[in-house]
């Protein structure tokens, strides 16, 4: 087995997005050769985990934390012991603290990752002046509060768009069985980046001081860093910077 800690992630939520972190976890490691690389473990049981959001908005009464604790305790079982998962949504409190409570229930020895928590913490430390966070997410997401929580902890507020603009630009954009990210990923179609494109422009016209594309679907459409000179944060690559500082801080790229 390998000598450094293996990387776990939890698959599935949705596919791509974990591809995209494991993606981000080799482009964020110091590494000039093959070997270079930390091990990573990516396990993708999609039919496991029930949509966040449909949970979290009651139109399914199954947790998906159930779910992803089995994909945790399988990652454990193969030597992980710092995991990631790449799903906003997964954090709210209603799925997270089943997570949480599961796993101090078995004893498990896996270091979980809250990737809201790293996002706030990564504004606050490279934006220190900024105070007005735009955040892109889900419905789901949304509606639990989950970044306005973490963010107001650090002193931050988070810039929302109202309710029809969100729905429209942003959920449907990743949801739509038509045009949306789900079911076009690669490529994602013209259509959900332009939208999704909007609503960063509409947060910004909102008091955005940096837009925060807080579903891992977004960044598959909208990989810019700076849009008209906003920073765009991709919580993806912030998660997958953390599972690196976590796992060997020494290989983690400047």
């Amino acid at each position: 087995m390998p000598g450094e800690p293996i990387i776990g992630i939890v698959g599935g939520v949705g596919p791509y997005a974990a591809l995209d972190l494991a993606q981000k976890i080799f482009d964020e490691t110091h590494a000039q050769r093959d070997q270079d690389h930390l091990p990573v473990a990516l396990l993708s049981y999609p039919e496991l985990i029930p949509d966040r959001t449909a949970f979290l908005v009651g139109e399914s009464r199954v947790n998906p934390a159930l779910g992803m604790l089995e994909v945790i305790a399988e990652l454990e079982r193969l030597g992980c012991r710092v995991v990631g998962i790449p799903c906003n949504t997964a954090h709210a409190p209603a799925i997270w603290s089943v997570i949480t409570t599961g796993l101090a229930e078995r004893g498990s020895g896996v270091r979980l990752l809250h990737m809201v928590e790293e996002v706030a913490e990564f504004v606050r430390q490279t934006w220190p002046d900024a105070r007005r966070v735009g955040v892109l997410s889900t419905v789901g997401a949304q509606r639990s509060g989950v970044y306005p929580t973490v963010l107001g902890k650090h002193g931050l507020e988070a810039v929302v768009l109202a309710d029809s603009e969100h729905q429209g630009l942003v959920h449907d954009s990743v949801y739509d069985p038509e045009y949306g990210i789900k079911a076009r990923a690669n490529p994602v179609s013209d259509l959900a980046r332009a939208n999704v494109l909007t609503a960063v422009t509409r947060a910004r016209a909102a008091g955005a001081e940096v837009v925060v594309l807080a579903c891992t679907e977004l960044p598959l459409a909208v990989p810019e860093h700076v849009i008209e000179g906003t920073p765009i944060v991709d919580a993806t690559r912030v998660l997958a910077r953390a599972l690196i500082r976590a796992a060997a801080p020494e290989r983690l790229r400047d």
